[in-house]
């Protein structure tokens, strides 16, 4: 072989690394890890673990057998006007939504919006980091119907303000109906929070040039600090005041989000109440409303896909100490709200979203792509020349909302 390669010398194959070889037994298999010293804690734990469950379901057994018992009993009646309270609840968000897109100039349906709602509602409350996934989903559909960027985005933000300003009122009222103790600067910050908040859209949509002013102060002063030129950013500013003066939240288009949103929430609170009606059970109002604001705000947390586990525990927890029900009754009323608001709204909003929105997903590259690329050809075309005589579509609708 040596001679075939023209080398005269002798040729050694490679050895292989000795001190990398790992050793097998006579199976073939490859000997066990040593042990930790604390190898047994996890034992430990385990058997503490099961041990601790035996206890509390021992404990726990008259109360679920009472609930069980309160379950066979349920009233359907009930059950059904608190599938109904649901589906209304939902209906009176699509509305948020549509309201506050129409403010901005983009036309969608209440079937559109609601679908949206339902579908991004399962991912909310089933999916690991739901929320992320819900309003991801929610931006995309908004700009397929027609947002651009920024009115997409503000459509998110107010309807979420305004959800969380309404959840505070309903704590507060719940505390005030059972004759607790609410800081008047608490209900006063509240209210004028969200009146403050329509005013300043309103203000901001109307007056862009202020805003840009504000902003073209500030940053230029980044820049300096950066060493970049005083009109670094400026071009992005301006596309997004463009995109928010389309933005016209009038008095009407307000008093119709703010209504449709108390509509969203009452609802809900129509739901819970008819699940503690359809196993026999009669809450207080006050406590009612103080069981729902905590189970939602707990909700917001993000420790369970749903807040599983957690929100129940809330719910049965504050309906049994502030609603005076039972805690078997408060155990099958939570399952049976949990069961309406949880599991049949997943259920119908994957439904849903596989039958409308499953088609389209894997063309959301391309879409993003293409009206991107729309969005940058239409910023650099000249404005319209507004014909003496004829009114612009922008002016008609400022003559409107003043009206």
């Amino acid at each position: 072989m040596s001679e075939v390669l023209g080398y005269a010398g002798q040729v050694v194959a490679p050895q292989p690394d000795r001190s990398e070889v790992v050793p097998h037994t006579s199976e073939g298999s490859t000997p066990d890890r040593p042990r930790g010293r604390f190898w047994w804690v996890k034992w430990v734990a385990g058997v503490l673990l099961v041990a601790l469950l035996v206890a509390e379901g021992v404990y726990l057994w008259p109360r679920l057998h009472e609930s069980w018992i309160a379950l066979s009993e349920i009233h359907w009646g009930w059950l059904a006007a608190c599938i109904l309270a649901q589906a209304v609840s939902l209906s009176g968000y699509g509305r948020v939504q549509k309201q506050l897109l129409r403010a901005g100039g983009v036309a969608v349906s209440q079937r559109k919006s609601v679908s949206v709602v339902y579908a991004s509602t399962a991912m909310a409350v089933t999916l690991p980091a739901g929320q992320v996934f819900s309003t991801a989903f929610t931006y995309r559909e908004t700009r397929r119907w027609g947002a651009s960027p920024v009115v997409a985005s503000w459509q998110l933000a107010i309807s979420g303000v305004i959800a969380g300003i309404g959840l505070a009122l309903i704590g507060v009222g719940g505390a005030l109906l059972v004759g607790g103790s609410v800081s008047p600067f608490t209900l006063t910050f509240s209210i004028a929070g969200l009146i403050a908040l329509i005013f300043a859209v309103r203000y901001v949509s109307a007056h862009p040039n202020s805003i840009e002013a504000a902003v073209r102060w500030a940053l230029v002063r980044v820049n300096a600090m950066r060493n970049k030129p005083a009109d670094t950013g400026m071009s992005t500013v301006r596309e997004m005041l463009q995109q928010l003066e389309s933005v016209q939240l009038g008095k009407r288009d307000g008093a119709i989000t703010l209504g449709w949103s108390a509509v969203h929430r009452v609802a809900d609170i129509a739901c819970l109440a008819a699940a503690c009606y359809a196993i026999g059970a009669d809450p207080a109002l006050s406590g009612l409303l103080i069981a729902f604001a905590a189970g939602k705000a707990v909700a917001t947390i993000p420790l369970a896909p749903g807040g599983l586990v957690f929100v129940d525990a809330t719910l049965i927890a504050t309906l049994t100490t502030a609603a005076g029900i039972s805690a078997s009754q408060a155990v099958a009323a939570a399952f049976v709200y949990r069961g309406v608001s949880f599991i049949l709204v997943a259920m119908v909003g994957w439904i849903v979203f596989l039958f409308l929105f499953r088609r389209h997903q894997h063309e959301d590259l391309e879409f993003d792509v293409e009206l991107e690329r729309s969005e940058q050809r239409a910023l650099h075309e000249p404005p319209a020349v507004e014909i003496e005589g004829l009114e612009s579509p922008k002016g008609e609708r400022q003559r409107r909302e003043n009206n």
